[in-house]
Protein backbone atom coordinates (compact mmCIF):
# COMPACT_ATOMS: atom_id res chain seq x y z
CA UNK A 1 0.00 0.00 0.00
CA UNK A 2 1.32 3.72 -0.62
CA UNK A 3 2.60 5.82 2.04
CA UNK A 4 -0.51 8.41 1.23
CA UNK A 5 -2.81 5.49 1.59
CA UNK A 6 -1.42 5.00 5.10
CA UNK A 7 -1.43 8.83 6.00
CA UNK A 8 -5.37 8.72 4.76
CA UNK A 9 -6.15 6.55 7.14
CA UNK A 10 -4.74 7.70 9.80
CA UNK A 11 -6.14 10.93 9.27
CA UNK A 12 -8.99 9.43 9.88
CA UNK A 13 -7.69 8.01 13.01
CA UNK A 14 -7.22 11.49 14.43
CA UNK A 15 -10.51 12.72 13.51
CA UNK A 16 -11.91 9.76 15.49
CA UNK A 17 -9.69 9.85 18.61
CA UNK A 18 -10.20 13.96 18.61
CA UNK A 19 -14.15 12.55 19.28
CA UNK A 20 -12.98 11.80 22.80
CA UNK A 21 -11.47 15.36 23.43
CA UNK A 22 -12.31 16.19 27.17
CA UNK A 23 -13.57 13.28 28.09
CA UNK A 24 -11.13 10.27 28.30
CA UNK A 25 -8.44 12.45 30.14
CA UNK A 26 -5.72 11.51 31.37
CA UNK A 27 -5.91 9.05 28.92
CA UNK A 28 -4.81 9.88 25.30
CA UNK A 29 -6.92 10.06 22.67
CA UNK A 30 -7.24 7.65 20.20
CA UNK A 31 -8.95 6.64 16.81
CA UNK A 32 -8.88 3.47 14.83
CA UNK A 33 -9.66 2.50 11.24
CA UNK A 34 -10.01 -1.20 10.27
CA UNK A 35 -9.61 -1.87 6.22
CA UNK A 36 -9.57 -4.84 4.46
CA UNK A 37 -9.70 -4.94 0.69
CA UNK A 38 -9.51 -1.14 0.37
CA UNK A 39 -12.41 -1.09 2.03
CA UNK A 40 -12.92 0.37 5.55
CA UNK A 41 -14.75 -2.13 7.53
CA UNK A 42 -14.72 -1.20 11.03
CA UNK A 43 -14.06 2.25 13.05
CA UNK A 44 -14.20 3.53 16.48
CA UNK A 45 -12.62 5.82 19.67
CA UNK A 46 -11.63 6.09 22.84
CA UNK A 47 -15.04 7.30 24.13
CA UNK A 48 -14.70 8.40 27.96
CA UNK A 49 -12.53 7.07 30.51
CA UNK A 50 -12.55 3.51 31.90
CA UNK A 51 -14.40 2.60 28.36
CA UNK A 52 -13.59 0.25 25.60
CA UNK A 53 -10.01 1.57 23.39
CA UNK A 54 -10.50 2.36 20.12
CA UNK A 55 -9.50 -0.82 18.86
CA UNK A 56 -12.12 -2.53 20.85
CA UNK A 57 -14.44 -0.46 19.27
CA UNK A 58 -13.40 -0.76 15.63
CA UNK A 59 -13.30 -4.57 16.09
CA UNK A 60 -16.30 -4.76 17.20
CA UNK A 61 -17.73 -2.83 14.58
CA UNK A 62 -16.00 -4.78 11.86
CA UNK A 63 -17.64 -7.98 13.39
CA UNK A 64 -16.60 -11.09 11.15
CA UNK A 65 -14.52 -8.50 8.85
CA UNK A 66 -11.96 -7.98 11.41
CA UNK A 67 -10.08 -11.57 10.65
CA UNK A 68 -7.38 -10.59 8.05
CA UNK A 69 -7.81 -7.19 8.11
CA UNK A 70 -5.37 -3.95 8.51
CA UNK A 71 -5.82 -2.14 11.89
CA UNK A 72 -4.71 1.79 11.62
CA UNK A 73 -4.76 3.43 14.80
CA UNK A 74 -2.82 6.61 16.40
CA UNK A 75 -1.07 4.80 19.22
CA UNK A 76 0.61 1.90 20.16
CA UNK A 77 -2.20 -0.98 21.53
CA UNK A 78 -1.91 -1.35 25.02
CA UNK A 79 -0.28 -4.46 26.05
CA UNK A 80 -1.12 -4.48 30.09
CA UNK A 81 -4.43 -4.63 32.35
CA UNK A 82 -5.56 -0.84 33.59
CA UNK A 83 -9.33 -0.66 33.53
CA UNK A 84 -9.77 -2.55 30.57
CA UNK A 85 -7.80 -6.00 29.07
CA UNK A 86 -4.92 -5.39 26.81
CA UNK A 87 -5.96 -4.68 23.11
CA UNK A 88 -3.17 -6.74 21.90
CA UNK A 89 -4.64 -9.56 22.99
CA UNK A 90 -7.93 -9.08 21.09
CA UNK A 91 -6.22 -7.93 18.19
CA UNK A 92 -4.30 -11.32 17.98
CA UNK A 93 -7.75 -13.26 19.06
CA UNK A 94 -9.27 -11.58 15.93
CA UNK A 95 -6.27 -12.13 13.57
CA UNK A 96 -6.05 -8.88 12.62
CA UNK A 97 -3.40 -8.91 9.45
CA UNK A 98 -1.27 -5.72 9.58
CA UNK A 99 -1.36 -2.91 12.11
CA UNK A 100 -0.12 0.46 11.15
CA UNK A 101 0.94 3.04 14.67
CA UNK A 102 1.66 6.41 14.21
CA UNK A 103 3.63 6.22 17.34
CA UNK A 104 4.80 4.17 20.37
CA UNK A 105 2.93 4.80 23.69
CA UNK A 106 5.50 6.78 26.20
CA UNK A 107 3.48 4.92 29.30
CA UNK A 108 6.60 2.80 30.58
CA UNK A 109 3.83 -0.25 30.94
CA UNK A 110 2.97 -0.05 27.05
CA UNK A 111 6.20 1.25 25.33
CA UNK A 112 7.40 -1.06 22.39
CA UNK A 113 5.52 -4.10 24.66
CA UNK A 114 2.41 -3.75 22.54
CA UNK A 115 4.56 -3.85 19.23
CA UNK A 116 6.75 -6.87 20.48
CA UNK A 117 4.02 -8.84 21.44
CA UNK A 118 2.10 -8.13 18.23
CA UNK A 119 5.24 -9.35 16.06
CA UNK A 120 5.71 -12.61 18.58
CA UNK A 121 2.12 -13.27 17.18
CA UNK A 122 3.34 -13.32 13.61
CA UNK A 123 1.68 -9.83 12.69
CA UNK A 124 3.21 -7.30 10.44
CA UNK A 125 3.69 -3.42 12.46
CA UNK A 126 4.41 -0.46 10.64
CA UNK A 127 5.16 2.38 12.78
CA UNK A 128 5.72 6.19 12.19
CA UNK A 129 3.03 6.51 10.08
CA UNK A 130 2.70 10.85 10.69
CA UNK A 131 4.52 10.36 14.00
CA UNK A 132 4.82 14.34 14.47
CA UNK A 133 1.27 14.81 13.91
CA UNK A 134 0.01 12.52 16.46
CA UNK A 135 2.49 13.57 18.96
CA UNK A 136 1.04 16.90 18.63
CA UNK A 137 -2.86 15.43 18.79
CA UNK A 138 -1.72 13.82 21.97
CA UNK A 139 0.84 16.67 23.56
CA UNK A 140 -0.92 16.99 26.85
CA UNK A 141 -0.71 13.14 27.56
CA UNK A 142 2.78 12.60 25.92
CA UNK A 143 4.00 15.70 28.70
CA UNK A 144 2.05 14.00 31.55
CA UNK A 145 3.41 10.88 31.18
CA UNK A 146 7.23 12.31 30.14
CA UNK A 147 7.31 15.10 32.45
CA UNK A 148 4.65 14.11 35.52
CA UNK A 149 3.18 17.63 34.63
CA UNK A 150 0.03 18.96 33.53
CA UNK A 151 0.49 19.91 30.44
CA UNK A 152 -0.30 24.24 29.77
CA UNK A 153 -1.81 26.46 27.83
CA UNK A 154 -2.26 30.14 27.46
CA UNK A 155 -5.64 31.49 26.55
CA UNK A 156 -5.20 35.30 25.90
CA UNK A 157 -8.15 37.42 24.55
CA UNK A 158 -6.24 41.19 23.73
CA UNK A 159 -6.50 44.16 21.19
CA UNK A 160 -3.92 44.60 18.46
CA UNK A 161 -2.19 46.38 20.86
CA UNK A 162 -1.68 44.17 23.10
CA UNK A 163 -4.35 45.32 25.63
CA UNK A 164 -6.45 42.74 27.80
CA UNK A 165 -8.56 45.45 29.74
CA UNK A 166 -8.93 48.77 29.69
CA UNK A 167 -7.50 51.76 31.94
CA UNK A 168 -10.18 50.86 34.33
CA UNK A 169 -9.78 47.04 34.47
CA UNK A 170 -12.77 46.68 32.10
CA UNK A 171 -12.32 43.62 29.88
CA UNK A 172 -15.66 42.80 28.60
CA UNK A 173 -15.78 42.42 25.77
CA UNK A 174 -12.66 42.50 23.85
CA UNK A 175 -13.08 39.48 21.36
CA UNK A 176 -16.26 38.76 19.19
CA UNK A 177 -18.87 36.15 20.87
CA UNK A 178 -17.82 33.89 18.26
CA UNK A 179 -14.37 34.10 19.64
CA UNK A 180 -15.97 33.41 22.91
CA UNK A 181 -17.83 30.50 21.82
CA UNK A 182 -14.52 29.22 20.36
CA UNK A 183 -13.37 29.41 24.22
CA UNK A 184 -16.56 27.91 25.62
CA UNK A 185 -15.06 25.03 23.02
CA UNK A 186 -11.05 24.99 24.43
CA UNK A 187 -12.63 24.99 27.84
CA UNK A 188 -14.33 21.95 27.45
CA UNK A 189 -11.52 20.25 25.92
CA UNK A 190 -9.07 21.43 29.22
CA UNK A 191 -9.03 18.80 32.00
CA UNK A 192 -9.07 22.40 34.01
CA UNK A 193 -8.93 26.28 33.85
CA UNK A 194 -7.02 28.44 35.65
CA UNK A 195 -7.22 31.88 36.99
CA UNK A 196 -5.85 34.54 39.45
CA UNK A 197 -7.40 35.71 42.24
CA UNK A 198 -7.53 39.22 41.22
CA UNK A 199 -9.37 38.10 37.61
CA UNK A 200 -12.42 36.82 40.17
CA UNK A 201 -12.35 40.53 42.07
CA UNK A 202 -12.29 41.94 38.23
CA UNK A 203 -14.65 39.72 36.45
CA UNK A 204 -16.43 37.96 38.42
CA UNK A 205 -16.25 35.04 35.79
CA UNK A 206 -17.82 31.40 35.97
CA UNK A 207 -15.41 29.84 33.97
CA UNK A 208 -18.07 26.99 32.44
CA UNK A 209 -18.93 25.40 29.40
CA UNK A 210 -22.10 27.54 28.48
CA UNK A 211 -21.76 28.39 24.39
CA UNK A 212 -21.52 25.17 23.69
CA UNK A 213 -22.31 21.24 24.50
CA UNK A 214 -19.11 19.77 26.24
CA UNK A 215 -17.89 19.35 29.54
CA UNK A 216 -17.32 21.72 32.29
CA UNK A 217 -13.62 21.79 33.45
CA UNK A 218 -12.13 21.62 36.91
CA UNK A 219 -11.99 24.99 37.70
CA UNK A 220 -8.71 26.18 39.51
CA UNK A 221 -8.15 29.77 41.25
CA UNK A 222 -4.95 30.90 42.56
CA UNK A 223 -5.31 32.97 45.78
CA UNK A 224 -2.16 33.21 47.87
CA UNK A 225 -3.64 35.70 50.46
CA UNK A 226 -6.62 33.96 51.21
CA UNK A 227 -8.58 37.32 49.72
CA UNK A 228 -11.58 36.13 48.02
CA UNK A 229 -15.17 34.98 50.07
CA UNK A 230 -17.72 32.36 48.93
CA UNK A 231 -19.69 34.92 47.28
CA UNK A 232 -18.33 34.83 43.98
CA UNK A 233 -19.83 33.32 40.76
CA UNK A 234 -17.00 30.89 39.93
CA UNK A 235 -17.89 29.26 44.21
CA UNK A 236 -21.71 29.46 44.26
CA UNK A 237 -22.33 25.75 41.83
CA UNK A 238 -19.12 24.50 43.47
CA UNK A 239 -21.86 21.64 44.46
CA UNK A 240 -21.98 20.79 40.60
CA UNK A 241 -18.75 22.20 38.59
CA UNK A 242 -15.57 20.88 40.88
CA UNK A 243 -13.64 23.73 42.01
CA UNK A 244 -10.01 24.12 43.38
CA UNK A 245 -9.06 27.05 45.59
CA UNK A 246 -5.31 27.42 46.14
CA UNK A 247 -3.59 29.38 49.09
CA UNK A 248 -0.65 29.72 50.82
CA UNK A 249 -0.07 27.81 53.66
CA UNK A 250 0.32 30.47 56.43
CA UNK A 251 -3.19 31.79 55.68
CA UNK A 252 -4.66 28.13 55.11
CA UNK A 253 -3.91 27.67 58.82
CA UNK A 254 -4.49 31.23 60.70
CA UNK A 255 -7.96 31.33 58.32
CA UNK A 256 -9.36 28.09 60.27
CA UNK A 257 -12.79 29.18 59.77
CA UNK A 258 -13.09 30.66 56.66
CA UNK A 259 -11.54 27.26 55.06
CA UNK A 260 -14.62 25.92 56.57
CA UNK A 261 -17.17 28.03 54.98
CA UNK A 262 -15.55 27.41 51.54
CA UNK A 263 -15.68 23.47 51.87
CA UNK A 264 -19.14 23.72 53.18
CA UNK A 265 -19.88 25.22 49.73
CA UNK A 266 -17.99 21.98 48.20
CA UNK A 267 -14.68 24.58 47.38
CA UNK A 268 -11.33 22.18 47.60
CA UNK A 269 -8.94 24.44 49.63
CA UNK A 270 -5.74 23.03 49.04
CA UNK A 271 -3.14 25.26 51.21
CA UNK A 272 0.59 25.20 49.41
CA UNK A 273 3.65 26.45 50.97
CA UNK A 274 4.20 29.49 49.06
CA UNK A 275 7.53 32.95 49.87
CA UNK A 276 5.50 36.53 50.90
CA UNK A 277 2.18 34.75 50.19
CA UNK A 278 3.06 33.76 46.55
CA UNK A 279 2.46 30.18 45.42
CA UNK A 280 4.97 28.81 43.16
CA UNK A 281 4.00 27.85 39.73
CA UNK A 282 5.54 24.69 39.97
CA UNK A 283 4.39 23.43 43.14
CA UNK A 284 0.82 24.13 42.08
CA UNK A 285 1.06 22.08 38.84
CA UNK A 286 2.44 19.03 40.80
CA UNK A 287 -0.63 19.06 43.43
CA UNK A 288 -2.76 19.08 39.75
CA UNK A 289 -0.66 16.25 38.28
CA UNK A 290 -1.40 14.30 41.86
CA UNK A 291 -4.81 14.91 41.19
CA UNK A 292 -4.75 13.04 37.73
CA UNK A 293 -5.06 16.70 35.88
CA UNK A 294 -3.23 16.41 32.37
CA UNK A 295 -4.14 19.98 30.69
CA UNK A 296 -4.40 23.01 32.41
CA UNK A 297 -6.02 26.30 30.19
CA UNK A 298 -5.01 29.75 31.81
CA UNK A 299 -7.11 32.10 31.57
CA UNK A 300 -5.82 35.16 33.38
CA UNK A 301 -4.41 37.87 34.31
CA UNK A 302 -1.54 39.42 33.75
CA UNK A 303 0.40 38.79 36.68
CA UNK A 304 -0.32 34.79 35.87
CA UNK A 305 0.37 34.92 31.79
CA UNK A 306 3.71 36.55 32.72
CA UNK A 307 4.52 34.05 35.60
CA UNK A 308 4.24 30.66 33.54
CA UNK A 309 6.16 32.56 30.94
CA UNK A 310 9.22 33.69 32.93
CA UNK A 311 9.24 30.26 34.68
CA UNK A 312 8.77 28.38 31.36
CA UNK A 313 5.85 26.07 32.57
CA UNK A 314 3.34 27.66 29.67
CA UNK A 315 3.80 24.93 26.20
CA UNK A 316 0.91 26.26 24.31
CA UNK A 317 -0.97 29.60 23.66
CA UNK A 318 -4.47 30.54 22.03
CA UNK A 319 -4.06 34.10 21.11
CA UNK A 320 -7.29 35.93 20.53
CA UNK A 321 -6.73 39.44 18.87
CA UNK A 322 -9.50 41.71 18.39
CA UNK A 323 -9.58 44.99 15.60
CA UNK A 324 -9.16 47.05 18.13
CA UNK A 325 -6.77 49.63 19.92
CA UNK A 326 -7.26 50.61 23.25
CA UNK A 327 -3.58 52.88 23.90
CA UNK A 328 -4.09 52.67 27.84
CA UNK A 329 -4.95 49.48 29.25
CA UNK A 330 -3.18 46.76 30.92
CA UNK A 331 -1.16 44.83 28.74
CA UNK A 332 -1.50 40.91 28.16
CA UNK A 333 2.38 40.34 29.16
CA UNK A 334 3.94 42.54 32.18
CA UNK A 335 6.89 44.29 31.73
CA UNK A 336 8.56 41.63 34.14
CA UNK A 337 9.49 38.83 31.41
CA UNK A 338 12.58 41.60 30.20
CA UNK A 339 12.86 39.32 27.07
CA UNK A 340 15.53 41.18 24.40
CA UNK A 341 14.81 41.04 20.91
CA UNK A 342 17.78 39.41 19.98
CA UNK A 343 16.16 36.32 22.65
CA UNK A 344 12.02 36.84 22.18
CA UNK A 345 10.21 34.30 23.39
CA UNK A 346 8.43 32.61 19.73
CA UNK A 347 5.92 30.48 19.08
CA UNK A 348 6.42 27.96 16.58
CA UNK A 349 4.47 25.36 14.62
CA UNK A 350 2.26 28.17 13.81
CA UNK A 351 -2.25 27.92 13.26
CA UNK A 352 -3.48 30.98 12.20
CA UNK A 353 -7.44 31.56 11.26
CA UNK A 354 -9.96 34.21 11.71
CA UNK A 355 -12.57 33.66 13.47
CA UNK A 356 -15.52 36.31 12.99
CA UNK A 357 -13.47 39.36 12.90
CA UNK A 358 -11.04 38.69 15.11
CA UNK A 359 -7.75 36.78 14.64
CA UNK A 360 -6.73 33.05 16.65
CA UNK A 361 -3.00 32.50 16.56
CA UNK A 362 -1.83 29.45 18.53
CA UNK A 363 1.45 27.90 18.31
CA UNK A 364 3.81 26.10 21.21
CA UNK A 365 6.18 28.34 23.44
CA UNK A 366 10.03 28.35 22.45
CA UNK A 367 11.96 29.28 25.47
Amino acid sequence: MKDSEHEKYMKMCFDLALKGAGYVSPNPMVGAVLVKNGKIVGKGYHRYFGGAHAEVNAINSAGTQANGADLYVNLEPCSHYGKTPPCVDLIIKKKIKRVIIATRDPNPLVNGTGIRKLKEAKIEVIENVLKSEAIELNEAFFKFIQKRLPFVALKIAQTIDAKIADSKSRARWITSSISRKRVHILRSQYDAVMIGANTVLIDNPQLTVRLVNGKNPIRVILDGRFQLSPSYNIFIDAKKVPTFLFVDQLEYSSKKQKVKLFQSKDVKVIPVRGKNKKIPLKKILKKLYAYNISSVLVEGGQTLFTEFLKKKLADRAYIFIAPKILGNGLSSVSNNLLRSINNPLELSNLKIEQISNDILIQGKIKY
